[in-house]
């Protein structure tokens, strides 16, 4: 007869995993490389050579940041700044200053400009800067500016030359041969030039001054232009009589030169005319008064009867 059965408590029966065998033969499969990894192979040159230049690049991307940061923070500024100073302390200061060639110009505004710096340390003067505030003035055409050491700033100053007073909005200035104003006039004190009258005459005192030119025998005796409508001049005589020139400055040349043949034929000026009209090519019209006081009347003329 069996015995009863035994049952075992406490404990589960474990199940062993299959072991799982690699086949015979077949080998693990290798890791690819990357693209990057693959244009560097391609590359004809050395690995080492390669990261030689990478770190050579680097190190210059490191380098330009520094001086990038330097720069920002004014540092080789400060230095000079620094050296000049120090080059001032040793005697290269500024302590004269020579002006020469000015005769009409304000003195005390160009020491003024020649003073105005930062430093008055030699090195650290700026030249530029002493012309660019000279160029401001309405006398100076031309200004150089130089060192002599170890202590002497020179100025070289060029004026201009007055060639006609402007008379615009019931002020009077000075203008040179090319209408920059130079200064106002002074009442009291006139000086014995042409008067160009009227917007936009100033700027066209060179025009002027070519028209004149062409008739250089009534270049004396002309006391004054006013530029008409934007077009054209009309010029007056120390005697009193006004010439209306056409438009045009190849139209009113001819014309002056024709008057100037005229006058030079009969004297037409300083003979008690008023006006003579020549806007018009085929015409020549004189205004006379014959006695103080009378009505002026318009008479034309021909030339062949001048």
């Amino acid at each position: 007869m069996s015995g009863p059965a035994k049952i075992r408590r406490g404990g589960t029966t474990q199940r062993k995993r299959p072991t799982v065998t690699r086949a015979a033969g077949r080998r693990p499969v290798p890791k690819r490389p990357s693209t990057l990894s693959q244009a560097i192979a391609t590359i004809p040159v050395p690995t080492a050579t390669l990261k030689r230049i990478g770190n050579w690049m680097a190190g210059g991307l490191l380098a330009a940041g520094v001086v990038a940061g330097i720069l920002a923070m004014h540092l080789p500024q400060m230095i000079g700044m620094q050296i000049g100073e120090a080059i001032g302390a040793a005697g290269f200061r500024v302590r004269n200053i020579e002006v020469v060639g000015i005769a009409q110009a304000d003195r005390a505004a160009v020491y003024d400009a020649a003073v105005d710096q930062k430093s008055r340390a030699m090195p650290l003067v700026d030249l530029d800067a002493i012309r660019a505030r000279l160029m401001r003035f309405g006398w100076i055409a031309d200004a150089r500016v130089s060192r002599r050491l170890p202590d002497t700033l020179m100025i070289d100053i060029v004026e201009r030359k007055p060639a006609a007073i402007w008379q615009y909005r019931r002020k009077l200035a000075l203008i040179d041969r090319t209408g920059t104003v130079i200064a106002p006039v002074d009442l009291a004190a006139m000086p014995d030039l042409p008067i160009v009258i009227g917007a936009g005459a100033n700027r066209r005192a060179t025009e002027l001054n070519q028209l004149m030119d062409s008739a250089p025998a009534l270049k004396p005796m002309l006391a004054g232009a006013s530029w008409i409508g934007d077009r054209r001049w009309d010029l007056r005589f120390q005697s009193g009589e006004t010439l209306a020139l056409p438009e045009g400055q190849d139209a009113a040349m001819a014309a002056l030169r024709r008057f100037t043949a005229m006058d030079g034929r009969a004297r037409l000026l300083g003979q008690g005319f008023v006006r003579f009209d020549m806007r018009m090519p085929d015409k020549f019209v004189v205004r006379v008064s014959k006695e103080p006081g009378h009505r002026v009347t318009e008479t034309a003329l021909a030339d062949k009867s001048i």
